[in-house]
């Protein structure tokens, strides 16, 4: 089943007549940038005049990625202090809110400058103050845990459901995975407050090649999502406040290739939600490269040198021998759970016809295709334009399908 325009329009470039908050329209990565970090907002991820100061701040110093990095840490600053003041008074809930909007706009500033020591230090200072917010936070009530992974652990969220919602019995659960350049932190406020409002658990981890994992762990980006998949559902399934037969995994942009994955190969997850499509990953990038090399620049949300980074390798050649792997052909073919598969119609980053591809592909009998279009929002890469009207379709598909509170 497909819920999309009867024209599939492809890519949408016009950016002078985008109807979305393009706030850099020259810089693609720097607009999608601040709209991954305003569409926080619902979830408390940001301010709208604190986003407008950043911006305004930055608007001479377009494609400077230090400035980049330094206004929004200069922002993440002022919004902890006062954080930490309130947690000194004994405000608690106002001391949460502010140290988890810091550490979002810290890992917002630092996403474009992995590599050196100052984003480090930017990165850790984000962790600590969403850990220590979330610990004052009581509703959705979130604990930082591990998920063991083979001889090491994975860094993740564990966002407990509303118990009035799961009705004081075993709830479902999503497993939620990063991107390709995305953080738990992050995911967080993707909405994960309002899933956990439904009655539904969420672990948010960071895998392989993201966040603290390939940061401070040494764990680049693997294909085998399966690997890491089972480890996130038995950590799960181990919990007494879930129902092991009612867990399913979701995962955003290049998520759209871990998830469906993890739910082709390991059988007991109970559905899969790919926000955002995947299909051929060593084409896309094969086709990026190629468009870089004759000096067009390719919509990317991140630099292109991250391919080599969240792999652990220093060429070109070395990551693209590492994406020979990253093709669902021959995969989802065996997936057997519910599907969705959410899409917007101008995804400048992987085209809507990838979306129809990996659709077709997918071996579930209960499967859907969402596709956003322009005219109702939601309609750019995993709806940073309108993030809401993803979730809440998302969301609400999941509670049809893991039925909280049963």
């Amino acid at each position: 089943m497909t819920e999309q325009p009867t024209a599939l329009r492809g890519n949408v470039t016009d950016r002078a007549n985008d109807p979305a908050f393009i706030y850099f329209p020259t810089n693609y990565r720097w607009s999608m940038g601040l709209l991954l970090c305003l569409s926080a907002a619902p979830s408390g991820g940001a301010e709208i005049d604190e986003i407008n100061r950043i911006g305004r701040a930055l608007k001479d110093k377009v494609g400077d990625d230090n400035a980049w990095l330094e206004e929004w840490a200069r922002m993440g600053d002022i919004v902890e202090a006062r954080g930490r003041d309130a947690e000194k008074k004994g405000h608690k809930l106002t001391a949460a809110g502010c140290l988890m909007r810091a550490a979002h706009y810290y890992q917002i500033g630092e996403r474009f400058l992995q590599h050196g020591p100052r984003s480090a230090a930017i990165y850790k200072k984000a962790v600590k103050s969403f850990a220590d917010g979330a610990t004052m936070l009581n509703r959705p009530r979130i604990e930082s845990v591990e998920v063991p992974y083979g001889d090491k652990t994975l860094p993740a969220l564990f966002v407990h459901p509303a118990p009035e919602a799961a009705g004081g019995k075993p709830a479902p659960a999503m497993v939620f995975f990063d991107g390709f350049d995305i953080t738990k932190e992050i995911q967080y406020f993707k909405g994960v407050p309002e899933l956990a409002a439904r009655g539904i658990a969420c672990l948010i981890v960071d895998g392989p090649g993201n966040g603290e994992s390939v940061r401070f762990r040494n764990l680049p980006l693997i294909a085998e999502t399966e690997k890491y998949g089972t480890a996130a559902y038995e950590y799960l399934a181990s919990r007494k406040e879930v129902d092991p037969k009612r867990i399913g995994v979701m995962a955003i942009s290049l998520g759209g290739y871990y998830a469906p994955r993890a739910a082709s190969l390991e059988p007991r997850y109970a559905c899969c939600i790919a926000w955002g499509a995947q299909w051929d990953y060593y084409e896309t990038w094969r086709h990026r490269f190629e468009l870089l090399d004759s000096g067009k620049l390719p919509s990317l949300s991140v630099p292109p040198e991250h391919l080599m980074w969240v792999f652990g390798v220093k060429t070109r050649d070395a990551a693209m021998k590492i994406l020979e792997g990253f093709r669902l052909d021959g995969i989802v073919q065996k997936m057997r759970c519910p599907f969705l598969l959410v899409h917007g119609e101008g995804d400048e980053q992987i085209p809507l016809a990838v979306a129809q591809k990996c659709f077709d592909a997918v071996g579930s009998k209960q499967k859907l295709l969402k596709v956003f279009t322009r005219e109702e929002g939601g309609f750019h890469h995993c709806q940073v334009d309108n993030v809401t009207i993803g979730t809440n379709f998302m969301w609400n598909w999941a509670a049809d399908v893991l039925k909280p509170g049963t």
